[in-house]
C-alpha cells in the first residue's frame, strides 16, 4: 500500500496538442520516405482528366504557436504519394524559415513549423510544384473548391478514341487516322499525367507519372499509336479503381466517427429542449438521450437510468447499466431507458475522438517491415531505371541489330520500375490492423507494436486491478496491547482515507459502513511500496505492509505467526503502527476477475510465459497466481524490483508488462510493449501506453497477439506478391513477351491485389474464448 495515485506510466510520451481533425494525424517522417498513412502514387485528385470523386475532407485545426515558431496545418489534395512528399520536402527544406515538417499522406495534410512571417513564401513554394495548398481556421471546413469534382467524361472520350485507334490499326487503315485517334486519347486523359511527370522530373524525382510520360511518349515516337493510347487509358482507369480501393483504407479509422450523431437535444435557459449541432454544445451543457439514440458527447449522467451499448469504444456488445453519476461516452448507443447527462468534453476531446486521433497518430510509428520496404523502394526504382537504360543501349551497341526492339523493352521496364504496389503493401495492412484492433477495444499506439506483438514471449502482470477486481474487502482485524479496538480502527481509517490504494479503500469503506469517523491526519506522506504515514493524536502513525514493519523494527514472533496464517489464505495484510509497536493488524481479500483465468490460458496457448509482479506479500501473490494459472509469482516488489525483473527477462525474448500505477512506471517503460488496463475515458492512459485495453478484459492481450501474427502474415504475403509479380514481368519483358499494357496491368493490378489483401484485416474475427 503506497498511496498510489495511478499516474501515467510514460510521462515523456504525453501529448497535449489537439488532433488536426477527427480522423487526421500528425504523421512524422524524419527521413523523407513513406509513412504508414501513405496512399499510392496512383490515387490522384486534381487537374484535367481527373476521374474520381473525393470524400469531403475533415476540418483542419488552426495554426498555433509552438516552440520554434508557428505550427500550421496545410491540406494539399494532390499529395498522396511518397514521391510527392519528397518533392514538397525538398522544396521547403531550402527555405530557412521552415524548421520542421510532418506529413500525413492518408489525410493529405502537411503540418509545417515555421517563422510567423513566412507562411506566404511557404504557400508560394508549394504552388510552384503544381499543388494547391488549403488553409482553414480552427474547425472550419475547407471551401467547396478544395474538393476535386468528379470528371469522368475525359476518360470515356479517351477510351473511345483509343479503341477506335486499335480498330483502325487492325483494319489497316492509313496510319494517320490511328495516330490522330491515339493523340486524342492521350490528350483527353493524359495531360495531368504529363504535367505531374514534368514537375517530378524538374525536382529530380522519378514517380509513376514521370515513368508513364516517358513510356507513352516513347511509344508514340516508335509509331506504336494504338498501344500508347491504350496504355494511357488503362493507366487512368486503373488509377480510378485503385483510388477507390485506397479510400477504404483511408476511411478505416474515420468510419468510427459515423457512430456520433450530428445533432443533440440541449436544454435551454428556459428549461426547454432544442436540437442543436453537436459542435455548438458547450462543456457543462445538459443533453437528453432517448431510447435508441446515440450519445453525442462524453458526460456524466444526472437523471435517469438506462443500459448503453459501448461497442464502439470497448468492442464489447454486452450493454452496461448507467445510473446517475456514471460516465457515458460519445458514439455509444442508448438502449432501454432515457436519461440526461452533463457534457464533460467538447467534440474534439471526447474519448472516441482521442481514440481515433491516437490510432491515426500511430501510423507515423512505422513497423520494422515497413521501414525495410521504404529503404528497399528507394533502391529498387533507380536500379530498374539503370537496367532499362542498359537494355536500351547495350544489346544494340554490343550485338548490333535495330534499336526498336530494345528501346521498346526499356520503355516497358520503365512502367515496371514504379514501386507503388510494394510501397503501399505495408501501410494499408498496418492501418487495417490498427482499425481492426480499435473496433475490438484495443488501442495500439503504432505499427511497431502491432508487428512486435507476434513475438511476445513473456508477459509480466501487476495483480491489483489487472488480475483481480482491485476492490478487496476487509475480512480480519486483530489488535495488540491494551488500546481500545474502536479507537485504533478510527486511527487506521484516518490514514486509509488519505490513500486511493484498494487496501486503504477497503478499510475506509468498512469504517464508513460501521459509522466509525476517521481521525484527522496532518503531515501525510506516501511511502512507495511500503505504506503511508501521518501525524494523528499528537503522534506519528504508520499504516503499511510487513516490509515497513521490518524497516521500523517492530516485527515480533506473535505478529509473524498470525500474519503467516492469514497470508496462506491469500489475504493481504496491513498494519497500524505507532507508539513504538504494531497496534493492529488488518487483512483484506481480493478476488480474481471472472475472465482472468481464461486470459492466462489463452496466453499460454499463444506460447507466452506469464509472471506476476506484485507489491503484496509473496504468499498472497503466489496464492492469487495459483488461482489464475500464472507460471511465476513474485511478491513484495518495489518499483526497482519490478524493473530488475523485467531487465532479467529482456534477454529471453520480447517482454510485455501490464499495469496501471506509479509503482509499475519503471517496469512499463523498460518493457518492449506496455499494456494499460481499463483505459476507457482515461486520456493519460490512451496517450501513454503502447497498447491500451479500453475495458478491464485481460483476454484482449491474447487478441492483440493473434492480430499481430495475422498482420505479419499479410505483410509477408503482400511483399511476396509485389516483388514476385514485378520479377515475373521483368523476366517476360527481357524475354520479349512483355508489352506495355501488360506492364500497366501488372503494376496497378498488383497494387489492387495488395490493397485488397491488406483490407482483409478489417474483417478479421478475433474470438475471445471463455
Amino acid at each position: 500500500m503506497n498511496g498510489n495515485e495511478k499516474l501515467p506510466r510514460r510521462a515523456a510520451k504525453i501529448t497535449t496538442a489537439r488532433p488536426l481533425a477527427a480522423g487526421a494525424t500528425n504523421t512524422t517522417n524524419a527521413d523523407g520516405v513513406q509513412t504508414a498513412g501513405d496512399a499510392c502514387c496512383g490515387a490522384r485528385a486534381q487537374g484535367a482528366g481527373t476521374t474520381r470523386s473525393e470524400p469531403r475532407p475533415e476540418p483542419l485545426a488552426a495554426a498555433r504557436e509552438v516552440d520554434g515558431g508557428v505550427r500550421t496545418p496545410i491540406r494539399i489534395m494532390q499529395m498522396d504519394c511518397p514521391t510527392e512528399e519528397g518533392m514538397i520536402r525538398k522544396k521547403l527544406a531550402s527555405l530557412p524559415a521552415v524548421t520542421a515538417m510532418e506529413f500525413n499522406l492518408m489525410q493529405r495534410v502537411l503540418t509545417v513549423v515555421h517563422r510567423p512571417d513566412s507562411l506566404d513564401r511557404i504557400l508560394a513554394a508549394i504552388r510552384s510544384l503544381g499543388f494547391t495548398p488549403q488553409i482553414a481556421a480552427a474547425d472550419e471546413p475547407l471551401a467547396d473548391d478544395a474538393v476535386p469534382r468528379q470528371r469522368r467524361w475525359p476518360l470515356v472520350l479517351a477510351a473511345i478514341a483509343a479503341f477506335a485507334s486499335e480498330i483502325s490499326h487492325w483494319l489497316s487503315w492509313p496510319d494517320g487516322i490511328s495516330a490522330v485517334l491515339a493523340l486524342l486519347a492521350v490528350v483527353a486523359c493524359g495531360l495531368t499525367t504529363y504535367k505531374k511527370g514534368w514537375l517530378a522530373l524538374r525536382q529530380g524525382t522519378m514517380n509513376i507519372n514521370a515513368l508513364m510520360s516517358i513510356a507513352v511518349t516513347g511509344a508514340l515516337l516508335l509509331g506504336q499509336w494504338p498501344e500508347a493510347a491504350m496504355v494511357m487509358v488503362l493507366f487512368n482507369l486503373a488509377e480510378l479503381i485503385e483510388a477507390r480501393s485506397l479510400d477504404r483504407a483511408r476511411n478505416a479509422i474515420g468510419g468510427l466517427l459515423q457512430s456520433v450523431p450530428a445533432t443533440a437535444s440541449l436544454q435551454q435557459a428556459d428549461g426547454s429542449w432544442q436540437e442543436v449541432e453537436v459542435g455548438t454544445v458547450p462543456v457543462g451543457g445538459l443533453l437528453r438521450v432517448k431510447p435508441g439514440e446515440r450519445v453525442a458527447l462524453d458526460g456524466t449522467v444526472e437523471q435517469g437510468n438506462s443500459t448503453v451499448d459501448q461497442t464502439s469504444i470497448t468492442g464489447e456488445s454486452l450493454p452496461v447499466e448507467k445510473r446517475p453519476g456514471d460516465t457515458v461516452f460519445a458514439g455509444t448507443l442508448n438502449q432501454a431507458g432515457s436519461f440526461s447527462y452533463r457534457v464533460t468534453a467538447a467534440t474534439g476531446d471526447t474519448t472516441l475522438a482521442r481514440i481515433i486521433h491516437a490510432v491515426n497518430e500511430a501510423q507515423g510509428n512505422r513497423a520494422p517491415t515497413q521501414r525495410f520496404v521504404d529503404r528497399f523502394a528507394r533502391i529498387y526504382t533507380p536500379l530498374v531505371l539503370v537496367l532499362a537504360v542498359l537494355v536500351a543501349l547495350l544489346p544494340r551497341l554490343l550485338l548490333g541489330g535495330g534499336w526498336y526492339e530494345w528501346i521498346y523493352k526499356a520503355l516497358v521496364m520503365l512502367v515496371i520500375a514504379c514501386p507503388c504496389a510494394l510501397v503501399i503493401s505495408t501501410p494499408v495492412t498496418i492501418v487495417s490492423g490498427l482499425a481492426a484492433a480499435a473496433r475490438q477495444g484495443i488501442l495500439i499506439k503504432g505499427g511497431i507494436y502491432l508487428e512486435k506483438g507476434r513475438s511476445l514471449r513473456w508477459l509480466a502482470l501487476d495483480k491489483t486491478g489487472t488480475l483481480t477486481h482491485g476492490k478487496p474487502v476487509l475480512t480480519d482485524r486483530h489488535t495488540f496491547g491494551a488500546r481500545d479496538a474502536e479507537a485504533l480502527y478510527q486511527l487506521a481509517a484516518g490514514l486509509a482515507s488519505r490513500s486511493d490504494h484498494p487496501v486503504s479503500q477497503a478499510i475506509t469503506q468498512a469504517a464508513e459502513r460501521e459509522g466509525n469517523a476517521p481521525v484527522t491526519v496532518t503531515n501525510f506522506t506516501a511511502l512507495p511500496g511500503r505504506g503511508i504515514t501521518g501525524v494523528m493524536a499528537e503522534g506519528q502513525w504508520y499504516l503499511g505492509n510487513r516490509r515497513l514493519a521490518d524497516e521500523l523494527g517492530l516485527s515480533t514472533d506473535v505478529l509473524a505467526s498470525r500474519a503467516a496464517a492469514l497470508e496462506q489464505q491469500g489475504k493481504t495484510l496491513v498494519m497500524l503502527m505507532g507508539e513504538g509497536k504494531v497496534q493492529a493488524l488488518f487483512a483484506v481479500a481480493d478476488t480474481l476477475k471472472s475472465h482472468s483465468r481464461a486470459a492466462i490460458a489463452q496466453l499460454h496457448q499463444a506460447g507466452v510465459n506469464t509472471l506476476m509482479l506484485s507489491g503484496d506479500n509473496t504468499p498472497t501473490a503466489r496464492a492469487i497466481a495459483a488461482q489464475a494459472g500464472i507460471d511465476e509469482a513474485y511478491g513484495d516488489q518495489l518499483p526497482e524490483d519490478k524493473l530488475r525483473k523485467i531487465n532479467q527477462l529482456a534477454g529471453q525474448g520480447t517482454v510485455g508488462m501490464v499495469g496501471d500505477g506509479i509503482n509499475d512506471a519503471p517496469a512499463l517503460a523498460r518493457a518492449d510493449i506496455s499494456f494499460a488496463m481499463g483505459a476507457l475515458g482515461s486520456d493519460t492512459a490512451i496517450e501513454t501506453a503502447d497498447v491500451a485495453l479500453m475495458d478491464d478484459d485481460l483476454r484482449k492481450v491474447a487478441q492483440f497477439i493473434r492480430l499481430s501474427r495475422a498482420t505479419h502474415r499479410i505483410l509477408i504475403q503482400n511483399i511476396a506478391l509485389a516483388l514476385g509479380i514485378k520479377a515475373l514481368f521483368l523476366l517476360l519483358t527481357l524475354a520479349g513477351a512483355g508489352t506495355m499494357w501488360m506492364a500497366v496491368f501488372a503494376d496497378v493490378g498488383t497494387s489492387l491485389l495488395v490493397v485488397a489483401n491488406g483490407l482483409r484485416l478489417r474483417r478479421l474475427a478475433l474470438p475471445r474464448g471463455r
